[in-house]
């Protein structure tokens, strides 16, 4: 087929790859334009999807909009048979879903109708769902309402943003070639109205760790935004990201005591007085437990794993207390 790809970041180059791999003639990449980054932020970055792209030999197109009649013209001079699309970032206007003879498939890496819009793996870890997936849709007008050709579903089990982005990205790459070798196999099938989910765009400040909520969630926020932007806490005026952490299961006795079980040795921890109350009420939320960085939530504790300072490598939770060292009784 002659296809428009439509795409801007590294979730969406395996789906550029599968379909020149497969055959297919891509005659145009849009994506973003390129964005201020590098080093000291001053350089402008081409998009993976653009850098892709050129190497591949494609021509690359980076509008702002789709909005002006010459953009949609230019578009439609394409002649193209299918624009496939994941995660370009830009609102299609209407002439440019209609311009394809077989209009435009999404990959959108959800389960539609849950988690329709920007987020949606981020949001689905962050929710504690057991499963996800990707879906290849027939694009319409609404934000991610098109019916559905084909699905892929995985376990979302522990694993971070990062890892489920690139499996979801390799599963959308697969369905998105089935689908086009054959599409009269795969017909749209409308969303179901009920289960409509909404995927907000990620706040940055949302990956502040709030240990006033139950580990469970803590160690969710961990995952949701692991690689970037990174879960963090802060201590000393520093900003240090968590990109790993492990629940650990407190008994009922005090924060106090269980400081010292998990400390080791016997030795008591130094903890406030104040903080005779178990973690169930949230009073010891925050509090460093021991000397392994083992922090009290408003129910259990987490213990990170893998962090990074500002400006620093990442590296282990016990290398970071090496020369960084955060006490036992601080309360993050």
């Amino acid at each position: 087929m002659r296809i428009i790809f439509m795409g801007t970041p590294d979730f969406a180059v395996p789906t550029l790859d599968a379909l020149v791999a497969a055959g297919h003639s891509v005659v145009a990449a849009y994506s973003q334009p390129p964005r201020p980054g590098g080093r000291r932020g001053r350089e402008l970055v081409a998009s993976p999807v653009q850098r892709r792209a050129e190497a591949l030999g494609i021509p690359v197109r980076t509008p702002e909009r789709l909005r002006s009649p010459d953009e949609q013209a230019a578009f439609a001079a394409l002649d193209a048979d299918v624009a496939v699309v994941a995660a370009y970032g830009l609102i299609l206007p209407r002439a440019v879903l209609e311009a394809p003879r077989l209009g435009c498939l999404n990959v959108h890496g959800s389960l539609l109708p849950r988690w329709r819009g920007a987020a949606p793996v981020q949001r689905a870890i962050l929710a504690g769902d057991a499963e996800t997936g990707v879906g290849i849709m027939q694009m319409e007008a609404g934000l991610d309402t098109g019916p559905v050709r084909l699905e892929r579903r995985t376990a979302v089990a522990g694993k971070t943003a990062g890892a489920l982005t690139d499996e979801l990205a390799r599963l959308g790459a697969e369905a998105m070639v089935a689908v086009l070798a054959n599409p009269d196999a795969y017909p749209p099938i409308a969303q179901p109205e009920d289960g409509v989910t909404y995927a907000a765009k990620i706040d940055k400040a949302e990956a502040r760790l709030d240990f006033t909520t139950d580990a469970v969630t803590v160690e969710r926020q961990v995952r949701a935004f692991a690689p970037v932007p990174g879960a963090f806490f802060e201590f000393g005026g520093e900003r240090v990201k968590v990109l790993a952490a492990e629940i650990v299961a407190l008994s009922d006795r005090s924060p106090a005591e269980a400081g010292a079980q998990l400390g080791g040795g016997g030795a008591s921890s130094p903890l406030d007085p104040g903080l005779s109350r178990g973690t169930e009420d949230g009073g010891a939320a925050g509090i460093v437990l021991d000397d392994r960085l083992t922090i009290a939530c408003g129910s259990g504790a987490i213990r990170p794993v893998t962090v990074q300072r500002a400006g620093r490598g990442i590296a282990s939770a016990a290398d970071l207390l090496r020369g960084f060292a955060i006490p036992a009784g601080t309360r993050l």
